[in-house]
């Protein structure tokens, strides 16, 4: 690319969002705009005061800006861009539904005291990564330009590298956790002959489609079945490597 400019409209739209969101947000807070205690995930103000927002808000934040802030969202810049524009091209529904889904599990295991975080936005970022190593499995990763391994061990490393660090190990975690239970519903169960009880549903579609969100798909994919919802990795082989 020849210009920053030209490389963020590059971006596909779900990434390109939610990392613009994130550096917004984390803007904001620098500047003084607002607390982030006001956006923390805390339940008992959610669900005795209805402060609902805080089950939103708390991803967009990933810290202050500092090196591990940069790391996160090259991590959105590489391997949501990568996702987006690989197995999910022309797919922007099923890729914004994998994001929602991530997020809905990430709040259920939040609810468990032992995972609460204040901030489930690395542990979605995490996903992300999770789920493009199992994409994309035979990709050479190099690390700290010290060590190259295949992706497919490349979050088991990064959580590695964290315990020993000494950094938090939950939010990455996390993301595993639900990085894992996304691909095992959407491709390891299906594969092994069960159904896909993942599938996008349609108000997903209907929404890509009234903001007209990215490409549209293929004419055979525009519209589901009746009675169904998009289906996540449609028309795709799968790869079990690993």
């Amino acid at each position: 690319m020849s210009s920053p400019a030209e490389f963020y409209r590059s971006l596909p739209p779900i990434s390109k969002a939610y990392g613009t969101i994130c550096v917004l947000s984390t803007t904001a807070y620098q500047l003084g705009l607002y607390d982030y205690r006001s956006i923390a995930l805390v339940h008992k103000l959610v669900f005795l005061h209805f402060q609902v927002w805080r089950l939103v808000t708390n991803f967009f934040f990933l810290g202050n800006f500092s090196i591990n802030f940069g790391i996160r969202l090259l991590m959105i810049a590489r391997y949501g861009v990568q996702l987006e524009k690989g197995p999910f091209e022309r797919r922007t529904a099923d890729f914004l539904w994998m994001m929602i889904f991530g997020a809905l599990t990430l709040l259920v295991l939040s609810a468990i005291p032992i995972f609460w975080s204040p901030f489930l936005g690395i542990s979605l970022v995490f996903m992300l990564v999770y789920v493009w190593s199992r994409e994309f499995p035979n990709a050479s990763v190099n690390i700290y330009g010290l060590v190259a391994l295949k992706a497919f061990y490349l979050p088991w490393t990064m959580l590695a590298l964290d315990v020993i660090f000494g950094s938090p190990i939950m939010p990455d975690l996390l993301g595993i956790i639900a990085g894992h239970l996304y691909y095992f519903l959407t491709v390891l169960h299906p594969l092994a002959g069960g159904k896909n009880i993942l599938q996008t549903p349609r108000w997903v579609h209907k929404v890509v489609a009234r903001w007209r969100i990215g490409a549209p798909p293929p004419s055979s994919q525009t519209q589901p079945a009746p009675g169904t919802g998009g289906t996540a990795f449609r028309g795709r082989s799968y790869r079990l490597s690993g």
